[in-house]
């Protein structure tokens, strides 16, 4: 049942790539919905039987690699982690894909969308269920490819293109940063097993480790190295260019990639690997500071972004950010909370997005928008309802698990918790302005389209539609009735797949900070939507003469509309000296000029050219061949008697350098 789970995904994935133009696309749509229900069914199963019944199973197929010390074999771990994650992302998946069957009907390569989609899925479940750190990076590489596939699905578009290498060279950092972690641990502990690794960190915590000129903890280098990985595939700060831009793909990309696959993968690192984290306090500080920032710098921007879907994408990067925070404070159960609340109302709002703009013909950006309640009334439903629990509003998903994490983050009682949690509050107020912006400007405004386009706009169809309602649900219960088996007082859900040290918990103190610190979240929420409401409702023709004659105004909507700037500065300072490296260095010195003169082209000419020059010996005279005979036995004897003198005097690594130098 556990490896059915993980398989059925890629048999669709075979199915619809090899066999979708004789099953025609609307069976290759029914198939792949099908076998993505059978996983969901299993990962039912095997939640019911491992995280309630607290059952984990281990299962070792075969050997992959077998060299020496070194092994990593096909072995699948289910644990609470694993299951409740995987229930995650197969029934995101699944709604996807019931989404996509009507989303995608037009295209003429719905085949292969449908098959992409379920690779996805695939190499997900692999990276969950993985038992090492070899698997889990064949899991981790593999989304990584599929979301470069599925962002340049529509391959015909230059943007489509320019952003699937983006996301791709981007990530290639972070995966740099977790393959030099594995490469660390196997160094020090000759292995890559969890189960053997995660035994002996309490070992190896006075190790050090010479990298790059300095001497580091090993510890504390691997869970740097390893948050750097977390950084590319979560979109954190430094590392977060890719994800606006991911969504050039179509619209249940942008669900799959946001809510269940790509950007959880790196929370789910650092959550797997909690048994070495909580032995680097130093980079569980670093982490935390870095997912606060990460948070409030991502609200800004999207507050003034006008693309619809790329502003739900920098929500997506701040509710990373509060993910990545929690675990930084050593809450891993919250923090996991959260990407399960958040993968359902963020699906929900990418879907109930692409079903504006389903219905609008392709047009995203919000300004040519509005007006559309009477239209759309079932997706402002769905959108309100998204929106409500992206910004926490209480008793819907949201709620229970972003308050938590700003609870725990004031009951550190230390500058990292004030700090955090100030942070934290601050982007509460952010969120609900942007998503209130979202709702009245798409729906509540005046219209500000095309009148032709208002015509034409109808409301979602029933697969559309049915995905929609199931996510709505999500949206609404799922938090209230996990709460107390996820994050519950004392509950022993997660057994021993998360690793916290006693020093460092502190759920039983968030139970009793003061009441307006509970109630802050919730009046930071109406502070932000009272004054999105007032701003561009009341107030919008005054804030744009403003803005007309205001310098500084300009300043600062151009200063948060261009990201900080922070893209500028990465193409100026990094990515152009890479590419002069490159060009100057790597094309020039060394293609066209070592390898080129060392090279097949250098060795055929100096060929050519020692043949000519032989060629002009040939003089017919013998007592010219008699001198060079004699010239040549002279110096071949000379050679000979000189390196075994210098061979008997000198050791012979130096003679090979004393050659080598001839040489070149």
């Amino acid at each position: 049942m556990y490896l059915s789970l993980i398989f059925f995904p890629i048999l669709s994935f075979l199915f619809c790539m090899f066999l979708g133009r004789s099953l025609s696309p609307k069976g290759t749509a029914i198939l792949s919905c099908l076998f993505i229900f059978f996983s969901f069914l299993e990962c039912i199963l095997s939640f019911f039987e491992v995280g309630i019944c607290k059952s984990p199973v281990f299962i070792k197929l075969y050997p992959w690699v077998d060299s020496e010390l070194f092994d990593a074999s096909w072995g699948f771990l289910f644990d609470s982690l694993t299951v409740s994650m995987g229930f995650l992302v197969t029934s995101v998946s699944l709604i996807v894909h019931i989404y996509s069957t009507v989303y995608m009907s037009h295209d003429p390569h719905q085949c292969r969308f449908m098959s992409y989609i379920s690779l996805f899925t695939f190499f997900m479940l692999l990276l969950l269920s993985s038992d090492n750190f070899i698997l889990l990076f064949l899991g981790w590489e593999g989304v990584g490819l599929c979301s470069y596939l599925l962002i340049n699905f529509w391959f015909t578009r230059l943007q489509a293109n320019k952003s699937a290498l983006k996301a791709m060279v981007v990530n290639r950092v972070g995966d740099l940063g977790l393959a030099l972690g594995i490469a660390c641990i196997f160094l020090i502990f000759k292995t890559v097993d969890f189960a053997i690794v995660f035994s002996l960190i309490p070992y190896a915590c006075n190790l050090k480790l010479f990298f790059l000129f300095f001497n580091f903890g090993i510890v504390d280098l691997v869970c740097f190295l390893f948050f750097v990985g977390a950084v590319g595939k979560s979109a954190q700060i430094g590392l977060h260019s890719w994800l606006p831009d991911a969504m050039e793909g179509p619209t249940p990309v942008s669900a799959l990639i946001h809510a269940a696959t790509m950007v959880t993968a790196g929370v789910f690192l650092i959550v797997r690997c909690s048994p070495i984290f909580e032995y680097s306090q130093s980079i569980l500080f670093f982490i935390a500071l870095w997912g606060a920032i990460t948070t409030f710098f991502s609200g800004t921007i999207g507050v003034f972004q006008n693309d619809l879907k790329k502003v739900i994408a920098y929500s997506t990067c701040s509710q990373l950010g509060y993910m990545v925070f929690a675990c930084g404070l050593s809450n891993y159960s919250v923090s996991i909370f959260h990407v399960l609340n958040h993968g359902y109302f963020k699906a929900l709002l990418f879907l109930s997005a692409g079903s504006v703009i389903h219905a609008l013909h392709n047009e995203q950006d919000m300004r040519k928008m509005g007006g559309l309640l009477q239209a759309l009334p079932f997706t402002y439903v769905t959108f309100f309802i998204g929106s409500f629990a992206l910004m926490g509003v209480p008793f819907l998903t949201g709620f229970y698990s972003k308050d938590v994490i700003l609870e725990i983050s004031y009951s550190k009682y230390s500058f990292l918790g004030t700090f955090t949690n100030w942070l934290g509050v601050v982007s509460v107020v952010i969120t609900s302005f942007y998503s209130f912006k979202l709702i009245y400007l798409v729906f509540l405004s005046s219209p500000n389209g095309f009148k032709r386009t208002s015509f034409l706009v109808s409301e979602a169809p029933f697969g559309m539609g049915l995905s929609l309602v199931l996510l709505s649900t999500f949206s609404i219960f799922f938090g209230f009735l996990t709460k107390d088996l996820f994050i519950g007082l004392g509950t022993p859900f997660w057994n021993n797949s998360i690793f916290i040290l006693p020093s460092h918990l502190n759920i039983i103190d968030s139970e009793f900070i003061p009441i307006y610190i509970k109630w802050l979240p919730f009046y930071c929420t109406l502070i932000g939507g009272i004054s999105s409401i007032v701003l561009y409702h009341m107030l919008t023709n005054n804030l744009f003469f403003c803005y007309l004659n205001n310098v500084n105004l300009r300043l600062i909507y151009l200063f948060f509309s261009k990201k900080w700037f922070l893209d500028r500065l990465q193409n100026d300072l990094i990515v152009s000296f890479f590419l002069n490296s490159g060009y100057s260095i790597t094309y020039k010195l060394i293609d066209k000029g070592l390898i080129e003169f060392y090279g097949p082209s250098g060795y055929s000419k100096s060929v050519v050219f020692l043949s000519k020059l032989l060629s002009r010996l040939t003089s017919g005279k013998i007592n010219f061949y008699a001198f060079l005979i004699f010239v040549f036995l002279v110096v071949t004897v000379s050679s000979v008697c000189f390196v075994n003198v210098f061979y008997f005097f000198v050791e012979p690594q130096l003679l090979f350098v004393f050659i080598l130098c001839l040489i070149i």
